[in-house]
């Protein structure tokens, strides 16, 4: 019965997607939703200005669809509904910085003092729930290669912080190919469901097995050429959710392997900002990193498929750690 529920959670997210797109596409064209590229961007991205985006929200509540309408039980279940606050918090913050750039016709939308509050209370609000309705909930985190569990006491509220902050920012750093952050997530998601079926956690699976197929209905709108993006909304959204994963799977240190090509994105942004800064000299022909690799000449789909192998590498190597 479960193998049969898992199957269903998937074709309905997947099946959510394909079937609504194509209405949501044409809509979003006629309201304007387009997306606004950089007057400092790659001349050959700019033939992107102007497809619609917040594709995100689609496959938001394609998750949650699936999971709630297969799983009826579920909706007392407290890691389910913690999952579901993170996509969906995480998520809101992405659409209203989204709305604000659609309005305004500008790439600024909120600003990073304001994204960052919000990321900050959604963060904090996970935090306090997850203690308040998993009882066995704990301060404890487990050091890879090892047996070795440390109780982080005060510091573990912090952990879940940064966690969150910083891998909903790496995840939008890395939405900026077509199809890329769509790929990398997808694969992301994958130890999680060997680390919740080691747990026997059937709700995480359930969660996950809907996540991957309502982006891989959204995959096919969003790979190269792309007819939509899924904007600040998806991004934000799904690197709340990586976050909430690995919390709620104890693998919380394993987060930085998993999330290997959002972590170099992030890294080869803060690297090129201190360099130019102090030195005046940029690092890298564009950061983040994506655009490096296409000013030296690869295709925006060769870079996709080699981003999504090192992540693929990365996924397998954190399953193997994470079961030792």
């Amino acid at each position: 019965m479960n193998l049969i529920r898992l199957v269903l959670t998937f074709v309905v997210a997947l099946l959510f997607v394909l079937l609504t797109m194509p209405q949501v596409i044409p809509f979003l064209h006629k309201l304007k939703f387009g997306q606004i590229e950089r007057e400092e961007g790659l001349a050959s991205h700019k033939a992107k200005q102007g497809t619609p985006t917040m594709g995100g929200l689609v496959f938001i509540i394609a998750a949650i669809v699936a999971v709630y309408l297969c799983n009826i039980e579920f909706l007392k279940n407290p890691y389910i509904n913690l999952l579901v606050f993170a996509l969906a918090g995480f998520g809101f913050i992405g659409f209203v910085d989204d709305y604000l750039i659609v309005v305004q016709k500008s790439n600024k939308g909120l600003r990073p003092l304001h994204k960052y509050l919000l990321q900050s209370v959604f963060a904090i609000g996970f935090y306090m729930l997850a203690a308040r309705t998993i009882p066995e909930f704990s301060h404890q985190i487990t050091i890879p290669f090892t047996q070795l569990n440390v109780d982080l006491g005060w510091l573990y509220p912090v952990l879940v912080y940064f966690m969150f902050t910083a891998e909903s920012n790496a995840v939008n750093l890395s939405d900026g190919l077509d199809g890329l952050a769509t790929g990398l997530v997808m694969i992301a998601i994958v130890p999680y469901i060997i680390f919740a079926l080691i747990l026997k956690n059937w709700a995480i699976v359930i969660f996950c097995a809907a996540m991957i197929g309502a982006l891989a209905g959204f995959m096919h709108f969003n790979y190269n050429p792309a007819k939509i993006f899924m904007g600040d909304c998806g991004s934000l959204a799904l690197g709340g959710v990586l976050a909430a994963l690995s919390i709620l799977t104890k693998q919380e240190l394993l987060l930085i392997l998993i999330g290997l090509v959002p972590l170099c994105e992030t890294l080869s942004v803060i690297i090129q900002v201190i360099s130019f800064k102090t030195r005046g000299k940029r690092v890298f022909k564009m950061a983040p990193i994506h655009h490096h690799f296409e000013m030296c000449g690869w295709s925006e789909t060769k870079v996709v498929l080699v981003f999504w192998l090192v992540e693929a590498l990365a996924a397998i190597a954190s399953v193997l750690i994470g079961v030792m």
